[in-house]
């Protein structure tokens, strides 16, 4: 029993050895390095392979950036020990996983905050892209947020041109899902290792729509653009399912088409299916969510088997939510528009394609007979260009005043012959140069 007066032999916090750490910064980190530095922790996850091995999936953060994390061995041991938001000390090696550097933790430890600086744990906040001198800002009136929904799909461009639109995504996912468990799911999509490779460079078919490097991307996004749209018209379906209906529908075909010429199909792609593959992959990331609800899984799946619309397009289950048929006209309606334009951008005609196979009918491509007056697509710009150049270099011209005839000149006398040396020396044009006279300049 001790009382007042006795002195208090308990170590305090401030006695307590301090260890000194090097801080490596996450956009320093190389395939191989040895870790053992500090972070913060941005997320956390428990995920469950395919193979049935369950492991934690991280985001570490300081100023230079954000580095995923995995920790495979210990798992129920050292999943207590952090969560998202706090200060860790990492140990462990950087490997390079799908073209991504990630870490493989094999101790943490939990950390004070206190003597941490805040500032060296800030992740740097991503730049919007500066607008385009050509392009019209949005009115004033109309909230940034709505402008960028209602710009239209990018198109084609290349796997810089896909990442983009995988970042409107995730910005569609961020400022727009208002559910968590829905949130977390889509986030846990987009953070997927085989996701986050093959978005941005897969195409969303082998030829009819959207058949491009990032294609894919640009589909998805054209998707959940149309679904705000249609959620503000019917306020009765729910905007959170359809986003992710909208997202999720095609997300794995990255797994079942190759982005590589030709875009062939893979083999799990021809022997699965990207609509399984998907079910499959809600099924892991709804696992590595704490209580997630089993009846929003089974929505969610619903609104991936459902989207083909019918059985014999390849759907297991005809749509029977408001969401499920919402996604699947949406869906077929962005698809037969994109299909439509690249047809008429390749075909040659003024005012009907070519009879179109795979739509047994031609297409009217040319000027609407209205005061607006425009055509679905545009000429092709070098082909008009290189057609109207000589009249127009012709119109713009200047008439010029004609010109008094001169004279004919006098034929001047032959020159006398050189003799010119066979063998050339340094000098080799000396002999034709006249020397100049004395007391001249040089």
């Amino acid at each position: 029993m001790t009382t007042d007066n006795q002195a208090d032999t308990t170590p305090s916090p401030t006695d307590a050895p301090v260890e000194t750490v090097r801080k490596v910064y996450a956009k320093d980190l190389r395939e191989k390095d040895t870790v053992n530095t500090v972070f913060r922790v941005l997320d956390k996850s428990r995920v469950t392979a395919r193979s049935g091995k369950v492991f934690l999936s991280a985001v570490l953060a300081d100023k230079s950036g954000t580095i995923d994390a995995r920790v495979f061995d210990k798992v129920d041991e050292l999943e207590p020990t952090f969560a998202p938001g706090d200060y860790v000390l990492a140990r462990g090696n950087v490997i390079n996983f799908h073209g991504k550097t990630q870490v493989v933790i094999e101790a943490i430890e939990r950390l004070e905050p206190e003597p941490l600086d805040p500032r060296e744990f800030e992740p740097p906040a991503e730049e919007p892209p500066a607008p385009k001198a050509e392009e019209p800002s949005a009115p004033k009136e109309k909230p940034a947020r709505e402008a960028r929904e209602a710009q239209p799909a990018p198109k084609s461009g290349g796997e810089g041109h896909g990442a983009r639109a995988v970042g409107q995504i995730r910005e569609l996912v961020t400022e727009r899902v208002n559910d968590p468990n829905v949130k977390a799911l889509l986030l846990a999509f987009l953070d997927d290792p085989q996701i986050a490779a093959g978005l941005p460079i897969s195409p969303a078919a082998k030829g009819v729509h959207h058949a491009y490097r990032g294609g894919l991307a640009d589909h998805l996004l054209s998707v959940m653009r149309l679904t705000l749209r249609v959620a503000d018209h019917y306020p009765m379906a729910d905007r959170d399912l359809l986003l992710a209906g909208a997202l999720l529908h095609d997300v794995m075909k990255v797994a079942e088409i190759s982005p590589e010429k030709g875009f062939d199909y893979t083999d799990e792609g021809k022997l699965v299916g990207h609509l399984v593959m998907t079910a499959q992959k809600i099924r892991e990331k709804a696992l590595g969510i704490p209580n997630f609800p089993p009846l929003l899984e089974q929505h969610l799946t619903h609104l991936v088997l459902a989207h083909h619309g019918r059985l014999e397009y390849g759907s297991p289950k005809l749509p029977v939510t408001l969401e499920a048929h919402i996604v699947h006209a949406l869906d077929s309606l962005d698809s037969r528009i994109a299909s439509w334009v690249e047809a008429m951008q390749r075909d040659p005609n003024e005012k009907w394609t070519e009879n179109l196979r795979l739509y047994d009918r031609s297409l009217w491509k040319g000027p609407v007979p209205t005061a607006r007056g425009r055509a679905p697509v545009e000429r092709r710009k070098k082909e008009k260009k290189h057609k109207e150049r000589p009249e127009k270099k012709a119109a713009e011209q200047p008439s010029r005043p004609e010109k008094a005839e001169k004279p004919p000149r006098e034929p001047k006398p032959p020159r006398e012959p050189v003799n010119v040396p066979k063998e050339l020396t340094f000098k080799p044009f000396s002999v034709l140069v006249q020397k100049p006279e004395e007391g001249s300049e040089g």
